[in-house]
């Protein structure tokens, strides 16, 4: 079994929806396991994912727009100095 990790809203009636669509075979069946939060963490949880998820989406903005315009180096000069063991 191959493990997915997403999040998703569960509504008034108990019906989960995801966040963003799942890239599987569609009319496939799936085995879900729900996550729910502590009771004091969940009010936090909700501000923190929000917070969490405008960042990315600002540094993937950021990267994009830095890649566009040509501002990259190569991957060869990342590794420089990093010493792998």
């Amino acid at each position: 079994m191959k493990a997915i990790e997403i999040m998703g809203t569960v509504d008034e009636q108990g019906q989960l929806s995801l966040d963003v669509p799942l890239s599987v075979d569609k009319h496939t069946r799936v085995r879900v396991i729900v996550l729910l939060p502590e009771e004091a963490e969940k009010e936090n949880k909700h501000e923190e994912d929000e917070e969490i998820s405008e960042s990315a989406a600002e540094s993937f903005r950021q990267g994009w727009y830095d890649a566009m315009i040509g501002n990259t180096l190569p991957v060869s000069q990342l590794w420089e100095g990093i010493d792998a063991e």
